[in-house]
């Protein structure tokens, strides 16, 4: 079994397109997958240069899914992706259960379906009581029977403002079978504790952050990269600001390196607040209005697809984005 961390890069937490509203088959309460336009989708992002895919994130809506239309997602991508000739691209997918049995089964079953490593959300219906040293034990009977690697999905967001502390990390690093985490929150500091601990090996065990408005500072601070939703819409250009800090930091950055990059960060940040104010609804809405990519309606309930007040939403973002786009545009 591999028990290296996914190569740092750009991952992309892709959304779960759903069939629209005007397919045959649509079901409002039970809305079916649309695979082909997933795949569509997945290898639109592919082409862009990012390193793989998380399905069945926080963006993918995977709480909505039954664990049939998991491995069925889950399969048609790994086939779909390697036809193309994506074979060394990683699927890492989502795990959002609270139990650890039911997690092991979710694991599995990603094993099953073709997935390299598993991203594990941490459970947070009882975020009050829990302790550090339960989450320890929690992760750690996880990692012990997981047939492939995970990596920890700290999204305070999403568990009820569970917090899980960089010491905390530092511990579960050890762990021979957990390489990594996705850091979805804007805490600076927690990235660098971590990122920049001498008690983590980053050849072990990779930080990334899930903002790619932090993309920059959080390199800086040595995070191997991002597994962001604005990289879902326009993947060149994040994939340029982590490639051009790369390259920049092993022959040394010139005054007009660092000049792109803030500029480029400071694009991305712009279009990120779209991102931040409306989630998986927000870039499944840009996905089809650049590029034509699914159905911005589409989604399950309690999710209602689309912005709730249509053109006039959009019309705060359109500058930002048909900007980013010429960028995305003009690094093909």
């Amino acid at each position: 079994m591999v028990t290296s961390p996914p190569r740092a890069g750009i991952y992309v937490p892709v959304p779960t397109f759903f069939a629209a509203s005007s397919a045959a088959d649509y079901d409002p309460v039970h809305t079916p997958l649309d695979l082909a336009t997933q795949t569509k989708h997945s290898l639109f992002l592919l082409k862009g240069g990012v390193q793989g895919l998380v399905i069945l994130g926080s963006t993918g809506e995977a709480i909505h899914l039954t664990n049939k239309e998991r491995n069925e997602l889950l399969s048609s991508q790994r086939q779909e992706m390697d036809k193309a000739g994506y074979k060394d691209r990683a699927i890492i997918a989502g795990t959002a259960t609270q139990n650890v049995e039911e997690t092991l089964i979710q694991l599995n079953d990603a094993k099953a379906a073709g997935a390299e490593y598993g991203m594990v959300l941490a459970p947070g219906y009882f975020a009050s009581a829990a302790s550090q040293q339960g989450i320890i034990k929690w992760f750690q009977a996880v990692a012990d029977k997981s047939p492939i690697p995970i990596m920890i999905y700290h999204y305070p967001g999403v568990t009820n403002g569970l917090y899980i502390a960089p010491a905390t990390f530092e511990v579960l690093a050890q762990h021979e079978n957990i390489v990594g985490c996705k850091l979805s929150h804007g805490d600076i500091p927690d990235h660098t504790l971590i990122a920049s601990s001498p008690k983590i090996d980053p050849s072990s065990f990779a930080v990334f952050s899930g903002l790619g408005q932090n993309l920059l500072p959080v390199l800086t601070v040595g995070g191997q990269g991002a597994i962001d939703g604005l990289a879902g819409v326009f993947p060149r250009t994040v994939v340029r600001l982590f490639n051009l800090f790369q390259e920049t930091s092993a022959k040394g950055i010139s005054k007009q390196d660092s000049k792109e990059m803030r500029e480029l960060q400071f694009k991305i940040c712009e279009c990120e607040r779209l991102v931040g104010k409306w989630g998986t609804v927000g870039i499944k809405e840009a996905i089809a209005r650049e590029w034509g990519i699914g159905d911005k309606e589409s989604a399950r309930l309690p999710l209602q697809g689309g912005f709730q007040d249509g053109e006039a939403e959009w019309s705060k973002w359109k500058d930002v984005f048909d900007g980013l786009r010429t960028v995305e545009e003009s690094l093909q």
